[in-house]
């Protein structure tokens, strides 16, 4: 998703992004009441692939690097996301980092760093690895086969409008 959103800029991607959230929930039976948080989270990962600095002069490792620091950030912003779609509806007598209405806002913040790092950091950290690796090793080739495709469809040439022969 980094890599199509840095090549089909932050509009695209953000849609891209979200519909195959959507796609990915519909397929796998992953329908819930969490699908918005992912859809909504996916997509901001995939447009902020295509805001990033020098898109359009900056290629080979130096990209790479820019996009692989990017997806390692961007899998921790997911998976923090992603979490405040349970995090609040957590049992508060079962759990002392679920969310406290009464708490103070430093108290309740404190509660969902604790939570994050108890439910998701395993995952977010495994989907940060991979992102950087596959970045790193498939990277140049798959940003190459992007690109072409983008030229060949020709996303970006003018619409015009001819008159009816005749």
């Amino acid at each position: 998703m980094v890599l199509s959103g840095r090549v089909l800029g932050p509009g695209f991607g953000f849609v891209l992004g979200s519909v195959t959230m959507f796609a990915s929930a519909l397929l796998t039976g992953g329908v819930g009441p969490w699908m918005p948080f992912q859809m909504l989270a996916m997509g901001w990962v995939t447009m902020g692939a295509g805001l990033l600095p020098g898109r359009d002069r900056l290629r080979g490792r130096a990209e790479l690097l820019l996009l692989g620091a990017y997806g390692a950030l961007a899998a921790f912003a997911y998976g923090t996301v992603t979490n405040l779609a349970g995090w609040p509806f957590t049992d508060q007598a079962a759990s002392s980092i679920a969310f406290d209405p009464d708490a103070p806002v430093a108290g309740n913040l404190a509660r969902f760093v604790t939570y994050c790092l108890a439910t998701s950091m395993g995952w977010d950290l495994g989907r940060a690895v991979t992102t950087v690796v596959l970045t790193l090793i498939l990277g140049t080739v798959i940003l190459k086969a992007l690109r072409r495709a983008t030229r060949r469809a020709a996303f970006e040439s003018p619409v015009t409008f001819d008159a009816p022969a005749g």
